[in-house]
């Protein structure tokens, strides 16, 4: 039977962070203290279970390939984790093109259990929280953001964090021309500290003198790690002062500000330690240290190994899709649980989606990229692919929005019903390929674009099981409409690098999800140009679709309050999006798989405990870590 318990711990924690600030809207300020005093309930000490390998071994990869005996830690001071480290970690540089490492994710909830943002974001109610920031504020005009630090805040070398720290971050990420840096300084035209725990962010200006895009401003305040200055400038010395030395360090010997540290990391295990003098157990913040002595991931081949370890008790919790979880506990009577009791048992918020590279040939043609939108057969996605677990698109028509009621309610579905499509329309799809004269005229089965077959591979990550099944069925709508597409799954680290350089024909992604800024990091990732030029390209529209149109409303956005006009802006955007079809959804997802076995843990987040099921590591979840108790102390 499945575990329901709630946490009174996690209330109690919840309740010390209600001083949170909203999101910004207009012009004017939006403040918060910092969170209260929390419960003071001590971690339960246990004695060691198992013999523990010497910290020594944090920064270097083991030659043995016996992941269960290198970096071996007590059972019960370890929470294990799966689904979120895929391959060998390449490095901890918060600048690098592709780390690979799961300590490190800057997204609208980044993961902070290592390095740390200023804010945190909570999806579940759209807010920031405070981390190594206490409070921001604009000013009037929108042209100056101010923020406090936490005067308590430390890096682990035990120097405190300071605006100056901040401040060189910036500094850094512009003068070594990273992806942040290229992004940001559209928006951003510099950081500086006012004192040593006050910073300022100036905006970049149009020529009227108005802030160019605030909303992309707040983005970077929960998104972007803080590294600590006196040791970025000893990264530096090292690499000569030279940007791609720079952004190819490994930066094993960290600095970093967070509770955990790197312990051992191999082809086959990562595992990360407490740092028991964590500014964070101080009263500004958390008041005590995280539960668990260890977090550790175990580099599974598939989802389904990772389900068989979640199965046995040898993963607490585990961010991947499960086929039928809920037969986990309804048929085999495992303790494991799921944030909602019911399907879809998480919170849907993500968009999985099928990229076109609007570069190749063949798909820069709209005809093409629609025919095969409209073939794919969306209901056996969701029944196979997702076992039931997502909304169909009869129930929630396509859009730039995910499933949420208070996204849904921010375009006119009657405006762009005609351009909606539900799927496995072979006839329609056919039709559309033939009135475009793009036919197959030499009986091979497969029509051709400028003399040439339409040949393509459709393409994500090795082992993503869900991801794999959804684009063979992609596959499959191609044979159906004479277009030639064979599936590819690489390893994550290959796949990241051609997702991000624009080196694929179809491939698989999520924008963004729930954001601090609603729908519009969502319509940036899936339709702006000022991507386009990134070398390196995290940031979305992976395929480099251009509108203008689009461009000019995504630009205006930021500067509209009156939700009527926006309202009119974000159904314009649908519009364009479902007429060019630069990408096209596959399904709607839970933001995070999350299913945790209680043998050993207790206490993770679930639905009315206030922390998001972002799977204890990323934004304001990382609460979870707070609430964990031992089932046998």
């Amino acid at each position: 039977m499945k575990n329901v318990k709630k946490s009174l711990l996690a209330l109690l924690l919840i309740a010390s962070m209600t001083a949170s600030m909203a999101s910004c809207g207009g012009s004017g300020s939006t403040t918060s203290s910092a969170p209260a005093e929390s419960s003071k309930a001590e971690s339960s000490q246990t004695a060691e279970s198992s013999k523990e390998e010497s910290s020594e071994a944090a920064s270097t990869p083991a030659d043995s390939t016996d992941a269960q005996t290198l970096g071996s830690t007590p059972r019960n001071e370890t929470v294990y984790f799966a689904g979120q480290q895929w391959g060998t970690i390449n490095d901890f540089n918060p600048l690098s093109a592709g780390s690979n490492n799961w300590c490190m994710s800057q997204g609208d909830a980044s993961r902070v259990f290592v390095y740390e943002s200023l804010f945190i974001y909570n999806m579940l109610d759209g807010k920031l929280y405070p981390l190594l920031g206490t409070d921001y504020a604009w000013n009037d005009e929108q042209t100056v953001m101010t923020i406090h630090l936490n005067p308590d805040a430390k890096w682990n070398d035990g120097t405190p964090v300071t605006a100056e720290d901040v401040a060189y971050t910036w500094a850094t990420h512009i003068k070594y021309s990273s992806s942040t840096g290229l992004d940001m300084a559209q928006y951003i035209d510099d950081i500086v500290a006012a004192d040593d725990t006050t910073v300022e962010i100036h905006a970049k200006l149009d020529d009227t003198g108005t802030s160019v895009n605030p909303l992309k401003v707040l983005d970077y305040i929960a998104r972007n790690y803080v590294m600590q200055k006196a040791y970025v400038e000893k990264v530096e010395e090292r690499c000569g002062y030279d940007a791609e030395a720079f952004k190819l360090d490994t930066m094993e010997d960290l600095v970093t500000s967070g509770p955990y540290y790197p312990y051992y990391y191999s082809d086959q295990k990562v595992v990360f330690v407490r740092d028991d003098n964590y500014w964070g157990q101080a009263d500004s913040m958390w008041g005590k240290l995280p539960t668990a002595k260890y977090l550790a991931h175990v580099i599974y081949e598939s989802n389904d190994a990772g389900q068989v370890a979640l199965a046995a008790g040898e993963v607490d919790c585990c961010q991947q899709f499960i086929t039928d979880v809920q037969k986990l506990w309804e048929e085999q009577e495992l303790p494991i649980s799921t944030y909602l009791d019911e399907a879809p048992y998480g919170i849907c918020g993500a968009i999985p989606t099928a990229w076109f590279n609007l570069e190749r040939e063949g798909l820069d043609q709209v005809e093409v990229r629609k025919a095969i939108a409209m073939a794919v057969d969306y209901d056996q996605i969701i029944a196979s692919a997702m076992s039931n677990q997502s909304p169909s698109f009869t129930q929630v028509p396509r859009s730039i929005m995910n499933p949420t009621d208070g996204e849904q309610a921010m375009y006119d579905h009657d405006a762009v019903k005609d351009l909606q499509w539900a799927g496995k329309d072979v006839a329609g799809a056919n039709e559309l390929l033939d009135a475009a004269g793009i036919v197959d005229t030499d009986g091979d089965g497969i029509r051709e674009y400028n003399g040439k077959n339409l040949s393509f591979k459709a393409e994500c990550p090795s082992g993503w099981t869900d991801w794999n099944a959804s684009l063979e069925i992609v596959a499959a709508a191609g044979k159906n409409i004479g277009i030639d597409i064979t599936t590819y799954f690489p390893d994550a680290n290959t796949y990241y690098s051609d997702l991000t350089t624009c080196n694929f024909d179809i491939g698989m992604w999520s924008p963004a999800s729930a954001s601090i800024n609603g729908p519009y990091t969502r319509a940036m990732g899936l339709m702006s140009s000022s991507y386009n030029s990134l070398e390196v390209n995290w940031s979305g529209n992976f395929g480099h679709y251009v509108n203008d149109r689009a461009d000019e409303i995504l630009n205006l956005i930021p500067h509209e309050t009156d939700e009527a006009v926006l309202k009119d802006y974000y159904t314009e955007l649908t519009e364009i999006y479902l007429t060019d079809v630069p990408s096209f959804a596959l399904m709607y997802r839970p933001v995070y798989f999350y299913a945790c076995n209680e043998t050993v843990w207790t206490g993770f987040p679930m639905e009315g405990d206030g922390i998001p099921p972002t799977v204890l590591t990323d934004g304001y979840g990382i609460a979870g870590l707070y609430t964990l108790e031992l089932v046998n102390p």
